[in-house]
């Protein structure tokens, strides 16, 4: 690789560290920061704290551990802060080759073994596609169709934690913390991103969230517009059919009594073997009630049912201006599949999952640290070359003795990767979601490019 180039992205990382700085207080933290942020980078295998100290100080890895250590996992710096300068930092790049189009909500799971880690809980596992024990973190993303970047990470914390002052308590769950649904964080999550005047966008979501109609009034009432998958037994009435009062009929039945000619075959994006493509179709429905009015607001209800298939398979509500194409309405739709590679990439190449603390703190520290070396990732897509061997950037680091294994490591092989979440859909009515005790607002009343692989040369 050319010396210059790489010197050129180690002073790049440096600017770009030291920016984050500036949102951590005490100047002690600099460094545990800077060392944080490039031991996700250039740490081969599992990213947790020993593994990452041995590769950033290996002549004093034991010191280095309980820096890195104490900075993840107690330190008082504010995840929020440092989230919304990570924004500041690479909406420029993100933005380049054209606006923030649209806002992403979405959960991540981690799989975990024990009970003890915070949020563990059996319950969905996205990435495991059933029920198992595992943390969920709810997260909210901007997005574009050349890139995307997560912009809010919380956990969620199931009632068997909130509700269990011993075990809040060994986690140190802070007091103020209560419990929300996985809709719930992802209202306050889009509530702060209007407060901090983020770059508007249309807000995407899968069914598990979208099919609560509660959550798309409340999203609706803060200003944003929506593009929101619902399962098929949500019931609606179509609009312009003569008749002054039709009928609420399922989606899935509306679906299948319009005419042949309504379906329209759409093209939205190169797949990674041939394009994607699939039959839709869109009405004028109403569906959620406006607040203090009789009647029910228009909205425009997508169908996806492929030419193949025996019945529809997606269902979008969308509070988009109703002369939009379908065209673009579908693209529009279909950007939802940037979340799927942040998660890919944050789990693959930074190591989100890797944490092995215990706490509330370490775990949302961790999930921010992650989120910023992602973002510096995604500033210098542009400045990296095609795809090849010189594809790779370098940040330098010392070599780590021969000798060296991570703590229980079996031997010298790096830790496998683990599979990325495939986000199966969630199921739709599980009590986290739409339990009407639980979620009084906010229930829903309708229901019948890879991130470049930084190497060290």
């Amino acid at each position: 690789m050319d010396r210059t180039s790489g010197i050129s992205v180690a002073g790049r990382f440096a600017a770009y560290v030291g920016e984050l700085t500036k949102v951590v207080g005490h100047v002690d933290r600099a460094g545990p920061l800077r060392d944080y942020c490039s031991g996700l980078l250039a740490t081969e295998g599992r990213r947790s704290v020993e593994p990452m100290a041995a590769v950033t100080a290996p002549s004093r890895v034991s010191a280095q551990h309980q820096k890195l250590l104490h900075f993840v996992a107690n330190s008082e710096w504010s995840d929020e802060h440092m989230l919304a300068k990570v924004r500041d930092l690479v909406t420029p790049s993100l933005t380049r080759q054209g606006p923030i189009e649209t806002w992403i909500i979405d959960d991540t799971s981690f799989p975990k073994k024990g009970r003890h880690s915070v949020g563990v809980h059996h319950q969905y596992c996205g990435q495991l596609g059933k029920q198992a024990n595992c943390q969920v973190a709810v997260t909210l993303s901007i997005a574009n169709h050349h890139g995307s970047l997560p912009i809010a990470y919380q956990l969620y914390l199931p009632r068997a934690w909130t509700d269990d002052r011993s075990r809040r308590a060994k986690t140190h769950v802070p007091r103020s913390i209560r419990f929300k649904t996985k809709p719930q964080i992802a209202l306050e999550q889009i509530r702060a991103a209007v407060a901090a005047k983020v770059a508007p966008g249309i807000v995407l979501m899968d069914a598990s969230y979208g099919t609560n109609g509660g959550l798309r009034r409340a999203i609706t009432g803060l200003g944003p517009r929506y593009v929101a998958a619902i399962v098929s037994t949500v019931k609606v009435r179509p609009v312009g059919e003569g008749d002054p009062k039709p009928k609420r009929v399922s989606v899935e039945a509306l679906a299948r009594s319009l005419p042949r000619n309504a379906w329209r075959t759409i093209t939205w994006r190169e797949g990674s073997n041939a394009k994607l493509r699939s039959r839709f179709a869109q009405v004028r429905v109403r569906a959620a009630p406006i607040r203090g009015e009789a009647r029910f607001a228009e909205e425009t209800l997508l169908i996806e049912w492929p030419k193949d298939e025996a019945a529809p398979t997606k269902f979008w509500l969308a509070s988009v201006d109703p002369d939009m194409p379908l065209r673009d309405l579908v693209d529009l739709a279909k950007l939802r599949w940037r979340i799927e590679r942040d998660y890919e990439d944050l789990k693959q190449e930074i190591g989100l999952g890797h944490y092995e603390g215990r706490t509330w703190r370490g775990f949302h520290h961790h999930g921010t640290m992650s989120i910023a070396a992602y973002g510096f990732l995604i500033s210098e897509r542009e400045k990296i070359p095609p795809s090849g061997l010189d594809r790779a950037a370098a940040i330098e680091k010392s070599a780590v003795p021969s000798s060296y294994r991570p703590r229980g490591a079996p031997d010298p092989a790096a830790a496998p990767r683990p599979e990325f979440d495939r986000h199966y859909p969630s199921p739709v009515g599980r009590r986290d979601c739409t339990d009407p005790a639980a979620m009084p607002m906010l229930h829903s009343s309708d229901v019948a490019q890879p991130a470049t692989k930084f190497v060290i040369q």
